[in-house]
């Protein structure tokens, strides 16, 4: 086996393990030591090929949202009702990570619980994913009859930024209840209702008002 290949092998190897353990624990709690014992890795082979226990969580990171964006990418939408196809949006994520259990808890970690220190290369490690939903926001919204005064981009920052409020919402509510599982349901169960809310508002307008 060539010097190459034997590196890749090894590196794919750390990775899997790391994929595993990030995908258990928060960025905080994983573990280096425990990827080594329960993968019979030595410390010096990680160090070897990986700078850092962040520059491992960050390539984690980087291979869930590819993937999961390479997943959503591929996403039919059948309907012309803007309400549907949201739902469709959130249904694609949720079958990926089903089938990838290990990914939704780096994914939601990297969101609503993303270590201090690594915020802003997460950001750029998401950016595709957030330019695929921001792509995906323009379509639907274009197909709205919108407000006079509102445009497509308009509406569509509303939408992003309405997005990274939520978030900002549910890593607080974190600090409260440290039950993160329940957190993770909470925000998925919670987000198509409010995004239909922002969409359609949540008072019928007076008469006099119209």
């Amino acid at each position: 086996m060539k010097k190459e290949e034997k590196t890749r092998r090894t590196c794919e190897k750390i990775i899997q393990a790391a994929t595993v353990e990030f995908g258990m624990k928060s960025y905080e709690t994983a573990s280096l030591n425990t990827i080594c014992s329960e993968n019979n890795i030595s410390k010096g082979l990680i160090y070897h090929n990986f700078q850092n226990k962040d520059e491992l969580y960050l390539i984690c990171v980087k291979r869930c949202y590819d993937e999961l964006t390479s997943h959503m990418q591929k996403t039919v939408f059948e309907s012309d009702n803007v309400r549907e196809n949201l739902e469709k949006i959130l249904k694609e994520r949720q079958k990926f990570f089903e089938e990838y259990p290990h990914y939704k808890n780096i994914f939601f970690n990297s969101i609503l619980l993303p270590p201090g220190h690594l915020i802003k290369k997460l950001k750029e490690i998401r950016s595709e994913y957030d330019n695929y939903l921001k792509r995906q926001y323009i379509d639907l919204v274009g197909e709205m009859n919108l407000r006079q005064g509102v445009s497509v981009e308009r509406a569509t920052q509303y939408l992003m930024t309405f997005q990274e409020m939520y978030n900002g919402y549910f890593r607080e509510r974190y600090g409260e209840n440290k039950d993160f599982e329940t957190l993770v349901k909470t925000h998925e169960t919670k987000l198509s209702e409010l995004l239909d809310i922002m969409l359609y508002g949540i008072a019928v307008k007076d008469k006099g008002e119209e």
